[in-house]
Formats: structure tokens, C-alpha cells, sequence
């Protein structure tokens, strides 16, 4: 990621995505997806992540507020999602956990 774009980041944003449990815990989900959901039929774990379902099911909450959570980390550039086939999978924006991660030791 460019030292440009590394400085659009909003650190505000970001860290107001990470004061979740559940969200760290889908972040480190999407880690491993292979390991902590079932297998897909529309998309593979690796190259487009969890399908949204299996996340909120595993997070054990309502679809709107399952869905909440990956928006806000969508919004925060944390997750990216992608559309395949009718259904939404999530993977985590490692360029993005890098930068923020640089960005938090150097403060």
C-alpha cells in the first residue's frame, strides 16, 4: 500500500471497527476461513472468503446485526466483500491490517 494511501486511513474509523469483540473475532475467523466454516458451493474460502451466513450463524446473532458488524468492517476497510452468485463472502484486507498495524507502532 502506498505511504499516500496509508495516510488516507482513517485511524478513528478503523479502531472504532476493532472495539468489537465480535468483529475481532470475525476478523480472526476470515484468518483461517477453511478451518472455521463449512465448505461453500459458490465460493472458495480462500480466494473470496466466508459466505455472510455461515458468519452470522457462527456469531450466533441476528442477520441484521451479523450484517451490521461486517459493514462496519467493510466501511472501515478492514474486510473486503465480494458478490458471487447471489450471495456475499468476506475476506480479510491484509494490505489494509498490515498499514493499520504500522500506523499503531508507530504511535
Amino acid at each position: 500500500m502506498s505511504s499516500r494511501v496509508a495516510h488516507a486511513i482513517d485511524l478513528e474509523v478503523v479502531l472504532k471497527a476493532l472495539a468489537s469483540a465480535r468483529r475481532l473475532q470475525i476478523l480472526e475467523w476470515l484468518k483461517d476461513p477453511q478451518t472455521h466454516f463449512p465448505p461453500q458451493e459458490h465460493g472458495d474460502p480462500v480466494e473470496h472468503g466466508a459466505c455472510n451466513l455461515y458468519i452470522v450463524e457462527k456469531l450466533g446473532v441476528s442477520q441484521p446485526a451479523g450484517s451490521r458488524h461486517l459493514k462496519v468492517l467493510v466501511d472501515a476497510g478492514l474486510v473486503l466483500a465480494t458478490r458471487r452468485k447471489g450471495w456475499v463472502y468476506y475476506r480479510r484486507n491484509e494490505d489494509m491490517l498490515s498499514t493499520v498495524a504500522d500506523r499503531m507502532a508507530k504511535i
